[in-house]
C-alpha cells in the first residue's frame, strides 16, 4: 500500500481550458487495462519538456526532442504503457515516429505536433499496428474532465493513480493547474521511470516555458529516488494554454510569475512524493534534508550516498535505529575534506549525533520510535557553509524483490 497516498476524487481533477483527454484499452501489452492516452491541447498552447540523461535513452524520448526542438506548435501527446520502446533500434524510432503520424493523420496536423511517451518493458518492439487500431478510439473518449482516467492509463507497476490540481488567482483570473504522473521502481534523479505531465491555463510567453519546466522539474522529480535507477524513458512535460484571461507573463521574477512558479512547484512535489510513497514496496517515506553544505552540488551528494545506502533503507524498513549507517553514507559521499566532528544528525526531533559523536541524551528507544513512523525526517548538518538541499526517498522492503523480480511475468 502507498505510504499516506491513495487515488484522487475525480471530482477534485479540474478541467484545463484548452486540454482534453481521451483514454482506451489497446491491448499493447495485456488485455483489459487502459494503456493508451492521447492528449489534445488547442492552438496557442505552449510545451517544453525535460527528459532523462541516460544516454540509452528510448525511442519516444529521441523523438519527443527532435519535435520540440523543431519548434512546430505541438497539438498533440500520445501516451502508452506495457512496452517503454527503449533498446529498440532503428525499428523502435520508426514506429515511434509511425505513431505520432498516425495520430497527426487523425487530427490534421503536422507529425512533429505530437510527442510520443512509452513506458513500460525494455526492449520489446512496439506493438504499432495496436497503438494505431486504437487512436480511434482515444480521440473519441477526449473529455476535459478525464484526468483519473488518464492517470490509471499511464500505470505501470504503480498501484495507485497520481494526479493532482491546484487553482490561484493571478490578474484577477482563476488559474487552473492539474498534472499527473506515473512510477514507482528505477527511479532515480536526471529523471527515472517517471512520466509527469502538468498542465496551465495560465497566460505564459511561450520563451519562458523550457526554462520554467527545468526549473520544476529540478525542484520535485529531480529530486526523487527509489533506487538508484536512472530509466530510460523519463520525461516531464509542461503545458500552458495560455487561456485564463489575465495579463501575460514575461519575467519569471515578476509577482505574478512567481506566484506561478510557487503553485507550479507545489503541484510538481506533490506528484513526485507521490511517486516515491508508492515506490516499489514502499512502507516508509523519507525526507533527507542536508544543511550546512558550502554548495548545493556537495548536499546533493551526501543526501543521495544516504538515499541510495541499501543498508540505510533496510534498516527503516525493519525500524532499526543502526544509525551508524547514516554516518557511514556521509563520509563516503565524496567530499574529500570533510570533517566529521562537525556533523550533526537528527531523526525528525531527536538529536542524534553532535560534533561527529553521539548525542549525550540519545537513546535508542527515542531512535526506534522515530523509526516506527510511516514518515521521518533525516537532517544531517555537515557545518561547512550555507547550502542546504533536500531528497526524497522510501525504504527497501522484500516486497521490492518481489516486485522486480516478478516484473515481466
Amino acid at each position: 500500500m502507498p505510504v499516506n497516498w491513495s487515488a484522487p476524487a475525480v471530482e477534485s481533477l479540474l478541467p484545463v481550458p484548452g486540454v482534453r483527454i481521451g483514454v482506451t484499452e489497446a491491448w499493447v501489452r495485456k488485455p483489459n487495462r487502459k494503456d493508451l492516452t492521447v492528449l489534445l491541447l488547442d492552438p496557442g498552447s505552449a510545451v517544453a519538456g525535460v527528459f532523462t540523461r541516460n544516454r540509452y535513452c528510448a525511442a519516444p524520448v529521441q523523438v519527443c526532442r527532435e519535435h520540440l526542438e523543431a519548434g512546430a506548435a505541438v497539438r498533440a501527446l500520445l501516451i502508452n504503457t506495457g512496452c517503454a520502446n527503449a533498446g529498440t533500434g532503428e525499428p523502435g524510432l520508426a514506429h515511434a515516429r509511425q505513431s505520432c503520424a498516425a495520430l497527426a493523420a487523425l487530427l490534421g496536423l503536422a507529425p512533429e505536433q505530437v510527442l510520443p511517451f512509452s513506458t513500460g518493458v525494455i526492449m520489446e518492439p512496439l506493438p504499432i499496428e495496436r497503438i494505431v487500431a486504437g487512436l480511434p478510439a482515444a480521440l473519441a473518449d477526449a473529455q476535459p474532465t478525464h484526468w483519473l482516467r488518464a492517470a490509471e492509463g499511464i500505470m505501470t507497476t504503480d498501484t495507485v493513480a497520481k494526479a493532482a490540481s491546484r487553482q490561484l488567482q493571478l490578474g484577477g483570473q482563476r488559474v487552473t493547474l492539474s498534472g499527473m504522473s506515473k512510477g514507482a521502481g528505477m527511479i532515480r534523479p536526471n529523471m527515472a521511470t517517471m512520466l509527469g505531465f502538468v498542465a496551465t491555463d495560465a497566460c505564459i510567453a511561450p520563451a519562458l516555458l523550457p526554462e520554467l519546466a527545468r526549473r520544476l522539474a529540478d525542484a520535485s522529480f529531480n529530486r526523487i529516488t527509489i533506487d538508484g535507477d536512472t530509466s530510460t524513458n523519463d520525461s516531464f512535460i509542461l503545458i500552458a494554454t495560455g487561456q485564463a484571461g489575465h495579463a501575460p507573463i514575461t519575467d519569471l521574477a515578476s509577482p505574478d510569475g512567481v506566484a506561478l512558479q510557487a503553485a507550479l512547484t507545489e503541484l510538481a512535489q506533490t506528484l513526485a512524493h507521490a511517486i516515491v510513497r508508492d515506490g516499489e514496496g514502499a512502507t516508509k517515506f523519507i525526507t533527507v534534508r542536508v544543511e550546512g553544505g558550502r554548495h548545493a552540488d556537495e548536499c546533493l551528494q551526501v543526501a543521495y550516498a544516504i538515499a541510495h545506502s541499501p543498508l540505510v533503507k533496510t534498516a527503516f524498513y525493519a525500524s532499526d535505529p543502526n544509525l551508524g549507517r547514516i554516518l557511514a553514507a556521509v563520509g563516503y559521499a565524496g567530499i574529500a575534506d570533510l570533517d566529521q566532528n562537525r556533523i550533526e544528525l537528527h531523526l525528525d526531533d531527536v538529536h542524534v549525533v553532535t560534533r561527529g559523536g553521539r548525542h549525550p541524551g540519545y537513546t535508542e528507544a527515542e531512535g526506534a520510535r522515530v523509526m516506527r513512523q510511516s514518515e521521518i525526517t533525516i537532517r544531517v548538518g555537515l557545518g561547512r557553509g550555507a547550502a542546504t538541499e533536500t531528497v526524497w526517498t522510501c525504504d527497501f522492503s522484500l516486497d521490492y524483490v518481489r516486485i522486480n523480480a516478478d516484473y515481466r511475468s
